[in-house]
């Protein structure tokens, strides 16, 4: 994946490219995890709610946070596992059945029933991005998550089926293919999200991931160390940065800053005598506001957005699912609050979480806003090897979206 100038051995680089920001992270497979051993962010301009908007502008970032990261790995990245994200990304479940032949199930078996469950009408404007089995069944024994070698004459599987626009992921190929890279694979955000921050026994009980990013909000729950649901809503911390501008009548660059360094979620935990300073426009002098002004900016924002993801959660016919609470993680999840006012909209346990398993620089990715970029380097590590089950089980679907991926780079060469 990146040609390291010291060492034979090959590293993994993960490309998170945000509506704020992108950021690429390289690491090394571990048996525990993964070793960070480089990583560069930019300022992200040519993406609007998670979808790019301008290749050029979007290629110039890209290249300026692959230079900063290959410089601190010491290496020549040139293939990538870059995440998608944006309104346009759409999931559902799918069931398939056939019978077993010979008695016994087979790879071919499993090929064959996933085929079976992926024979759904799909619009021509659309492309699968991932086919994610839940759970197999074999002669009504549910619950099996790898069937190989059972004994049955009827094997069903249900699935989860990611879609999205084909023109979005040919634009993120295009841009990456500009950039010099090729791209390994395209993986929905939110799922590499979960790479990095979710614990066995969460994915277990049951779980409830919302990362909220820049440009919008990833939810996925899992259950049962499965994926039960993904939704994509077009609402983010870019949102409360403009809110802040306006409100505190302040230039954008300020607002973030602002927003990253005193936000808060919940103004009933903000001191009344907290004062800080906000740059003026058009070169006026700053301004001494209370930090209450500022939270009572932010709480209504974060509280629709949670809201929106509450009521997102119940219409999925997943919540009930949720036995170990919601994880919030990106960004924004670093306000002041957000847990609490999490626990408030959902009525549930709400973290934040931050990447785990993680060594080398691990210091500087232990942030929720490199969840992605972290996933996607663990995603990364998993597909390359380390897990051999996971691998088994889904090798047809890799290869199938490998070849969908060689195709887009052929429409878009």
């Amino acid at each position: 994946m990146a040609k390291k100038s010291s060492s034979k051995s090959d590293l993994i680089v993960g490309l998170d490219i945000g509506t704020t920001k992108i950021c690429t992270v390289v690491g090394e497979a571990t048996p525990g995890g993964v070793d960070v051993v480089g990583i560069g962010t930019a300022p992200s301009s040519g993406l609007r709610k998670g979808v790019v908007v301008n290749i050029e502008q979007t290629v110039q970032c890209i290249k300026k946070a692959l230079e900063e990261a290959e410089l601190m790995a010491g290496c020549e990245i040139r293939s990538v596992y870059s995440g998608i994200a944006g309104s346009h990304i759409k999931g559902f479940n799918s069931h398939g059945v056939i019978a077993v032949k010979g008695g016994e199930v087979t790879q071919k078996d499993v090929e064959r029933v996933i085929d079976a469950a992926k024979a759904v009408a799909i619009p021509l404007d659309r492309e699968v991005i991932h086919i994610l089995p839940q759970e197999f069944i074999v002669d009504e024994q549910n619950g099996i998550a790898d069937p190989i070698g059972m004994a049955g004459v009827r094997l069903e599987v249900k699935v989860h089926i990611v879609t999205g626009a084909v023109s979005s992921a040919q634009n993120i190929i295009r841009s990456c293919h500009r950039a010099g890279l090729d791209v390994a694979d395209i993986v929905l955000q939110s799922l590499a999200s979960t790479e990095a921050v979710l614990t066995p026994e969460e994915r277990e009980i049951g779980v409830a991931l919302v990362d909220v990013g820049g440009g919008t909000t990833d939810v996925a729950i899992f259950s049962n160390n499965s994926i039960k649901y993904t939704s994509v809503l077009a609402l983010g911390g870019s949102n409360l940065t403009n809110d802040i501008a306006f409100g505190l009548r302040t230039p954008m660059l300020a607002a973030e800053k602002i927003k990253i360094k005193y936000g808060c979620a919940l103004t009933d935990i903000v001191q009344k005598d907290e004062i800080i300073d906000v740059p003026s426009v058009g070169g006026r002098e700053p301004r001494r506001v209370s930090r209450r002004v500022l939270a009572e900016i932010c709480e209504p924002r974060m509280e629709e957005i949670l809201a929106l993801v509450e009521q997102d959660l119940n219409q999925s016919g997943c919540k009930n699912l949720i036995g170990a609470g919601i994880v919030l993680t990106g960004g924004s999840s670093l306000l002041d609050g957000m847990a609490e006012l999490g626990e408030q909209i959902f009525n549930l346990p709400t973290r934040v979480g931050y990447p785990r398993d993680v060594g080398g620089l691990k210091d500087v990715v232990m942030n929720p806003m490199y969840s992605t970029a972290v996933g996607l380097l663990m995603y990364g590590a998993r597909k390359e090897g380390l897990d051999q089950r996971f691998r088994i089980r889904d090798t047809h679907i890799f290869n199938r979206i490998l070849n969908r991926m060689r195709k887009w780079f052929s429409d878009v060469s």
